[in-house]
């Protein structure tokens, strides 16, 4: 299985970060086997579990975010799970309030800021595999 994140490589840092970590905590919350264990140092500290899998962070223009997303979910692969963050999302206070506000929102008007794919390793490098690293 493969991990990979795809953001508009126009944002500025710190829109990215929030991006890959709402991202991350979504695809950790779906999918078991995401997160290793608990491990202990020499010194007996213990450190919580992290990510097992290598997610590589991609970049594309903020117009290619949302048709791959679009054209994702119009694949209806249930090998691949496909999570989007948007800008809906980002200007939300709460989760309620995107609740809402996404009810209101045709998909024609909401921009992604990043998506995640996690899914079978040919698949995802088939899908992903022309597209450049975020730098």
């Amino acid at each position: 299985m493969k991990c990979v994140m795809i953001v508009n490589e126009n944002l500025p840092r710190g829109i990215i970060a929030n991006t890959t970590a709402a991202l991350g905590i979504s695809i950790a919350s779906l999918q078991d086997g995401m997160t290793g264990k608990k491990l202990v140092d020499r010194n007996g500290r213990i450190h919580e579990s992290i990510t097992n899998v290598p997610i590589p962070i991609l970049a594309l223009p903020v117009n290619d975010v949302k048709v791959l997303y679009d054209n994702l979910l119009e694949l209806n692969d249930e090998d691949l799970k496909v999570i989007g963050f948007n800008d809906v999302a980002q200007n939300s206070h709460h989760y309620e309030e995107y609740e809402a506000r996404l009810l209101q929102t045709a998909k024609d008007n909401i921009n992604y800021l990043g998506i995640c794919r996690y899914g079978p390793k040919k698949k995802i490098n088939r899908l992903t595999g022309s597209m450049k690293m975020l730098r």
